[in-house]
């Protein structure tokens, strides 16, 4: 014989959490609880109404009515860094040098970017998460330009006129 479902004095704020669910999940959660309670439904058949697994309804409503009673705090939405190295400010000021000798016509090199990443956290990074790091600051891999800022066009010309004629081909 199964159990019978508890949760009988949450059920009139499960129900009102129905109307007022802003997320999927939230609706489940509030569904888990009411469908048994109010329909009689078994797990296995509240499960397949709102489209879950049984275990994963009966989590739900488990939480639901602990949260409910009080006995737990809703968890916030999952996302963010939560895998970062540095915090966002933290990487600005970290690749100020590098950026500031890029615009002053140096190139933007990536090995030493990642020994002085490796240095200020103290341990070993991927090179990918320094590749990631420029993309998250707007650094674009660029091809350099057709002609070398220290190149001396008047010698070029000079070198050229200098530079004996090909025959023609036969």
């Amino acid at each position: 014989m199964a159990r019978v479902a508890g949760g009988q004095d949450v059920l009139e704020q499960a129900k009102a959490a129905i109307g007022e669910a802003k997320t999927l999940d939230e609706l489940r959660a509030a569904q888990a609880v009411v469908l048994p309670l109010e329909y009689g439904l078994s797990l296995v058949q509240t499960a397949g109404a709102i489209g879950v697994s049984v275990r994963w309804a009966s989590a739900l409503r488990n939480r639901y009515v602990r949260i409910a009673r009080g006995e737990e705090a809703p968890r916030p939405p999952r996302g963010g860094r939560r895998r970062q190295n540095l915090k966002p400010d933290q990487e600005a000021e970290f690749l100020a040098p590098f950026f500031e000798s890029a615009k002053a016509g140096g190139v933007l090199v990536v090995g030493p970017i990642h020994q002085a990443l490796e240095a200020r956290l103290g341990r070993k990074a991927a090179l990918s998460s320094v590749y990631n790091l420029l993309h998250r600051h707007g650094w674009r891999k660029l091809a350099p330009d057709k002609r070398h800022p220290q190149s001396d066009p008047q010698a070029q010309a000079a070198w050229k006129k200098k530079l004996r004629k090909r025959s023609p081909p036969r």
